[in-house]
């Protein structure tokens, strides 16, 4: 008599990207654009700063901040097209919050937590992320936020 026993095959690679527990098209596409939103609000926050900079040190994080902020516009939109979507137009109601602050010190703080809040959801949105491209290009995006929270932590701290 003979006893085979063999597993049952395990389909999971054929399974699909929502049942595998990452993000669907529709909800990449969304959060894609939350994101492309807030960083354009960055963007422009970055770039009014530059004006009320009160140290040359500040007004040359403002601009790297601009720069930064800018190049992950481009990348996000880039994604959400190849994506099959469509770059949302909009700005992110954080620039008028940003700006309603008059302190640049204060503001730079409020934009620095506008950071974090990115590198939160970036975080999650990378855990599913299944596409390999998005997902590295999402994991740089987060690793140059931190960079940026932590120069502007470093700012505050030493000259503000």
């Amino acid at each position: 008599m003979t006893d085979e026993r063999a597993s049952p095959v395990c389909y999971g690679a054929d399974a699909d990207d929502v049942y595998m527990g990452y993000a669907s098209r529709e909800e990449l596409l969304a959060a894609l654009n939350v994101l492309l939103e807030a960083e354009r609000a960055g963007a422009r926050v970055a770039l009014a700063s530059v004006q009320d900079a009160l140290l040359p040190e500040h007004e040359r994080m403002m601009r790297a901040v601009h720069a930064d902020e800018a190049r992950w516009c481009a990348m996000l939109s880039r994604e959400i097209r190849r994506l099959g979507g469509t770059p949302s137009r909009r700005c992110g109601d954080f620039y008028g919050k940003a700006m309603a602050i008059s302190d640049p010190a204060d503001r730079l703080a409020f934009l620095n937590r506008g950071q974090e809040w990115v590198v939160r959801k970036l975080a999650d949105l990378t855990r599913r992320t299944r596409d390999e491209a998005l997902h590295a290009e999402l994991r740089r995006m987060q690793n140059s936020h931190q960079e940026n929270i932590g120069a502007a932590n470093e700012l505050l701290n030493q000259y503000m």
